[in-house]
């Protein structure tokens, strides 16, 4: 997958008004664009002659540790911005994805992402190999989990994308997500003990309602349906950073009305992302 260039830092900052759904709002969000610019100054300050460093903090602080598939978890330390505190896995067992189908999203079999991301315990998702996902409906997602597709080739592509709906604490890391498609009229589990019903999704890349603390770090996203990364509902404490996006209309939703006065609430970090080729709309700066 190819690097995001330092292109982009925007800090996406709004009025403080408590919601229900989410967790509560950074009281002093200044304090949070100091540390975002502290981080950035400390690791450009590092870069010299057979230095590792890249002066991307998030980079920084995990890939110049040769062994950092041995300690994967490390990344969740490595956030900035609002979405900081997002630790998805960190605290659980390593998920081995074996098996890439999706023939079951009701009953998901033992080994496939979707049986990984329902569970109720915080799991660390990673992939035995190479492969491609067409989920047979959105992908609902459980508390505390992250997929980190690392160290192999993750395509989720050509069916229904992620969805991140009324939870809390998740790092999507390292995927491709492309040409994701509208899902629903269907049963889908979302954690061992229920499953429901689904109405039509919208067939965004990431679509994240009424979610908080939330991480969405080093993906390639384009050609989806409706957006690539979608913040609606008063979801909140999220930072969505070097991503690379390309050929999409409308790229980016942060909030999706001005009438739900929760979206008030929200408070985003957006930084190192690459905008690239084939773009239309909806990329915030």
């Amino acid at each position: 997958m190819p690097l995001p260039s330092l292109s982009l830092l925007f800090l996406f900052t709004s009025l403080l008004i408590p919601s229900p759904i989410s967790s509560s709002p950074v009281q002093d969000p200044e304090l949070v664009v100091e540390d975002v610019h502290r981080a950035i100054n400390a690791s450009r300050r590092n870069l010299g002659y057979l230095s590792c460093g890249t002066g991307n903090p998030i980079d920084d602080c995990w890939r110049c540790d040769p062994n950092w598939e041995k300690n994967r978890q490390r990344l969740a330390d490595c956030a900035i911005g609002f979405g900081k505190n997002a630790i998805g896995g960190r605290d659980g067992k390593i998920y081995v994805v074996t098996d890439s189908s999706d023939n079951d999203a009701v009953n998901p079999k033992p080994g496939t992402l979707r049986h990984a991301v329902i569970q109720d315990e915080p799991l660390w998702i990673i992939f035995a190999r190479d492969m491609t996902i067409r989920l047979k409906e959105e992908l609902i997602m459980n508390s505390f989990k992250t997929i980190d597709g690392r160290g192999a080739s993750v395509h989720i592509a050509g069916g229904p994308c992620i969805t991140i709906q009324y939870v809390t604490n998740i790092i999507i890391h390292g995927l491709n997500i492309h040409d994701c498609k509208q899902g629903g009229n269907a049963m889908v589990r979302d954690s061992p003990r229920h499953y429901g019903w689904r109405t039509i999704s919208d067939g965004d890349g990431v679509s994240i309602f009424g979610g908080s603390h939330v991480w969405v770090d080093h993906n390639s996203l384009s050609n989806c349906n409706d957006g690539l990364v979608d913040a609606i509902h008063g979801s909140t404490a999220i930072t969505i950073s070097n991503n690379y996006m390309t050929h999409h209309d409308k790229v980016m939703l942060l909030g999706h009305s001005d009438s739900y006065t929760q979206d008030k609430n929200m408070q985003v970090t957006i930084a190192f992302n690459h905008f690239g080729e084939g773009l239309v709309q909806r990329m915030p700066r």
